[in-house]
């Protein structure tokens, strides 16, 4: 493996790999490791010793990587955090009364074009026809309290 020929080849095939790998993922984890592969591929073509490559490759990547993160996390903090991911996406929602929602038992809502199973958060009746605000879900049924 000390033939400056195989070097050349490893490094950049190390390169593409990385690189699109980076696409596959997110957070700008590969993307060091690629310039530090392309940065070693550069010595080997220049003929270098293999040490130095591999030091270059590390010292690339360490490099890199730590020149990121900032930018990691400004992207991460730029990107406002979601209302809500899979059923909590309802919570605050506007719905409307399908089957009475008796004390201390279910009805049914209608939250745009779904429909759940509901219960009154304070444990009064709740008649069909009412506007109602969905204040959580637990499970497969939603806690709501009467629109003012």
């Amino acid at each position: 493996m000390d033939d400056p020929d195989v070097w050349r080849w490893i490094w950049l095939v190390l390169a593409v790999v990385a690189g699109l790998g980076e696409m596959a993922t997110t957070g700008f984890f590969l993307v060091p490791f690629s310039i530090g592969a392309l940065a070693a591929a550069v010595l080997a073509f220049l003929g270098v010793g293999v040490a130095w490559q591999f030091l270059t490759f590390a010292l690339v990547s360490v490099a890199v990587f730590a020149a990121l993160r900032p930018l990691a996390h400004r992207l991460d903090q730029s990107i406002s955090p979601a209302q809500g991911v899979g059923a909590k996406r309802l919570v605050g929602m506007q719905a409307v009364v399908l089957e009475e929602i008796p004390p201390g038992d279910f009805g049914m809502i209608r939250v745009g074009a779904e429909q759940w199973r509901a219960e009154s958060i304070d444990g009064h009746p709740i008649p069909a026809g009412s506007t109602v605000t969905v204040r959580d879900v637990q499970g497969t049924r939603a806690r709501v309290e009467p629109s003012s």
